[in-house]
C-alpha cells in the first residue's frame, strides 16, 4: 500500500530541533502530572497509591468506564457504549477509515486540514474528491459545491471542526446543512473535533456525533485537554453496524489502550470545565497578541481564527512557504509550518498557544525578515 509522505508531520519532526521561539506547536501548555493533580484538587499519592496496586495487564478492551461516562459529558446524546478509546485522534480517524472506506467508494475531505483525512482514504484506494476551503469564504466550506460533489456512491463526507490550520468554525446551522447532503446519498460524517471547546467566543460548538445518526466524532486528550503525551483518543459513532466493524478491526491493530494512560485521562475529563477554561484563557490572550500584530504588519494578512489553537498567516511576496519557513528556522529560531504542509502556498500555520512572551518576541523576528531585504 503506497501512501503521500505525511507532510506537517515530517517537517514538524525535522524543525522542532531549530526551536528557540515555539509557534510551531498546537497544544496549549502541556500539563504536568503534578499540575493536573492540583487542577483536579486530586491528593498525588492516594491517586498514585490506587494505581500501582493494579495488574498491569490489558485493563479495560473497549476503555476505561469512567473514562468514556467523562468523555460522554462532552456531548448532549452520546452514552458511554457509543465511543471506543484508540491511540490518540490520529489513531481514531485511521481507525475509522480502515473499517469503513473500500477501493472505489468515494471520499469526499475538505482542504485544507490534517493530512489524515484525504491521504489515508486515497491509501486504501478511494476516489478522494477535495473540498477546497477558501480565504473569500473565510474557509467555511461551499455548501452548493458539496452538493456538487456528492454522488450515490459517496461513502464518507470529512470536515475538521474547528478546522486546523485556520482556525475556521462551523455553526450548527452549517453542520445541519453538511447533514442533509450526507442524508441525501446515505453518507457518514466524519468530524476530527479535536480542538472542539476552545472556542474565541463563549459558544457551543455541536458535535457531529450529536446532530446526525451517522455521524462520528474523533477527539483526543491532546488539544483541549493539554495532554498529548497520554497518547489517547477517542471515536463515537451511533451507528451500530459501523461501531461493531470498528471493534473487529481495532482488535487486529490495538487490543486496548493502556490502563495507565486512561486512568489519567479519566481524571481530565472528569475535571473538563477548569482544564478548558485555562486553556481558553491562553488562547485567547495569545490571540490577541497575534491579531494586533497581523493588523499592524504590513506584509501578511489572515482570517481571524474562531476556534482552536493556530492561524494560517498569509504574506505579499512570491518565496515559496517551505523556504521561508527554512529560513526563519534556521536563522532566527522560529518555528512555523510552512502552508506547503496544507496545500497552501505564500503563507504558514502559526501556534498561538504557549507562553505569551516568547509569541512576542518571536513575531518581533519574523517582523525584522519580512522587512529586510531577503524577503
Amino acid at each position: 500500500m503506497k501512501i503521500q509522505k505525511f507532510k506537517v508531520e515530517e517537517w514538524m519532526n525535522e524543525y522542532e530541533k531549530y526551536c528557540k521561539y515555539d509557534l510551531g506547536n498546537t497544544t496549549v501548555n502541556t500539563l504536568t502530572a503534578d499540575e493536573l493533580f492540583e487542577i483536579c484538587n486530586i491528593e498525588k499519592n492516594e491517586f498514585l497509591n490506587t494505581l500501582f496496586t493494579q495488574p498491569l495487564g490489558y485493563g479495560y478492551i473497549e476503555g476505561n468506564p469512567d473514562l468514556k461516562k467523562g468523555i460522554s459529558k462532552l456531548y448532549k446524546t452520546v452514552c458511554p457504549e457509543e465511543i471506543l478509546t484508540t491511540t490518540g485522534a490520529a489513531g481514531a480517524n485511521h481507525l475509522v477509515f480502515y473499517s469503513l472506506v473500500e477501493p472505489s467508494d468515494e471520499v469526499i475531505s475538505v482542504i485544507p486540514t490534517y493530512q489524515q483525512l484525504y491521504s489515508i482514504p486515497a491509501s486504501f484506494g478511494a476516489d478522494v474528491k477535495p473540498l477546497h476551503l477558501k480565504f473569500e469564504n473565510n474557509f467555511l466550506p461551499d455548501i452548493d459545491e458539496l452538493k456538487s460533489l456528492v454522488t450515490d456512491n459517496t461513502k464518507l463526507i470529512c470536515i475538521n471542526n474547528p478546522n486546523n490550520p485556520t482556525g475556521a468554525l462551523m455553526n450548527e446551522k452549517v453542520l445541519r446543512k453538511i447533514v442533509d447532503i450526507a442524508k441525501s446519498v446515505n453518507a457518514y460524517v466524519l468530524c476530527d473535533e479535536v480542538y472542539r471547546g476552545l472556542n474565541q467566543k463563549e459558544e457551543e460548538t455541536p458535535s457531529i456525533a450529536d446532530l446526525y445518526e451517522k455521524g462520528i466524532s474523533t477527539s483526543s486528550m491532546s488539544k483541549t485537554f493539554s495532554l498529548a503525551g497520554l497518547r489517547l483518543g477517542w471515536i463515537t459513532a451511533k451507528d451500530k453496524n459501523l461501531f461493531e466493524k470498528i471493534i473487529s478491526h481495532r482488535q487486529y491493530s490495538l487490543i486496548s489502550c493502556s490502563l495507565v494512560d486512561e486512568a489519567v485521562a479519566a481524571l481530565a475529563v472528569n475535571n473538563a470545565e477548569k482544564i478548558i477554561a485555562r486553556n481558553k484563557k491562553t488562547i485567547r490572550e495569545n490571540l490577541e497578541i497575534l491579531d494586533e500584530w497581523v493588523n499592524g504588519e504590513k506584509h501578511v494578512y489572515y482570517i481571524k481564527p474562531q476556534a482552536g489553537t493556530t492561524a494560517l498567516i498569509y504574506y505579499d511576496s512570491d518565496i515559496k512557504s517551505t523556504e521561508l519557513c527554512d529560513k526563519l528556522a534556521k536563522e532566527k529560531g522560529i518555528f512555523l509550518t510552512p502552508g506547503d504542509c496544507f496545500e497552501q502556498e505564500k503563507c504558514f500555520r502559526i501556534g498561538f498557544c504557549k507562553d505569551k512572551e516568547q509569541l512576542k518576541l518571536g513575531l518581533n523576528e519574523i517582523s525584522r525578515l519580512l522587512q529586510s531585504k531577503d524577503f
